[in-house]
């Protein structure tokens, strides 16, 4: 059994964090798997990610009065499959937004395999993704 049933994020701008999410996770195959929007009758707007056909793991929360980033203990690490799919990923969020926070490729210092891409989100939200070696 997963240890976390989903996190949540707060985001500034939902169309902005929806066209980045929708991108950057395709990459790494993950879809969108709802979205709430306040006229639909929710009580806030939001969008979930995870597996396709599967419940969201990751979500997006709107909050109109700011966001407020954790700091750089905190961060959020996607699986990929490839390295393809990492540098994928790397490159559409830097198109879309992101931020390079440390760059794609063997990052040794996390150890002799690790293959993965750092970013900064459009938020500020320090996010990777990163080969599962079992993947």
């Amino acid at each position: 059994m997963p240890l976390l049933h989903h996190l949540s994020i707060a985001v500034a701008a939902l169309s902005r964090s929806v066209a980045f999410y929708d991108a950057a996770l395709a990459l790494l195959g993950y879809v969108r798997v709802w979205t709430h929007e306040i006229t639909a009758g929710y009580r806030e707007a939001a969008a979930g990610y995870g597996i396709a056909g599967a419940d969201d793991e990751f979500a997006i929360r709107l909050r109109a009065q700011g966001v407020v980033v954790p700091s750089d203990g905190f961060h959020i690490a996607f699986r990929a499959t490839s390295p393809e799919a990492v540098t994928a990923f790397y490159r559409a969020a830097l198109e879309l937004g992101g931020r390079d926070n440390g760059g794609a490729g063997f990052h040794p210092e996390y150890g002799p395999d690790y293959f993965a891409a750092f970013v900064l989100d459009p938020d500020g939200y320090r996010i990777v993704a990163v080969l599962d070696k079992e993947g």
